[in-house]
């Protein structure tokens, strides 16, 4: 195969790949609790996740402290 069309592959999977990354973390910003709204700049990739860590976290703090 042509290098060049080898490259066009390998680039399209890559894209696809991103917006399939790009369109879960969209799912995950909408599902974990922070401000939402017109004037609230999107979280970051790493934000996200970090904050979603953290929610997790705490939701497990709170089922062990259950009595």
């Amino acid at each position: 195969m042509e290098p060049k069309l080898v490259r066009l592959g390998i680039n399209a999977r890559e894209r696809r790949r991103m917006h399939d990354l790009n369109d879960a973390l969209d799912e995950l910003r909408a599902v974990i609790p922070y401000a939402h709204g017109p004037s609230v700049r999107k979280l970051s990739k790493i934000a996200t996740l970090l904050l979603a860590k953290n929610y997790i976290l705490m939701q497990v703090d709170n089922i062990i402290s259950l009595p």
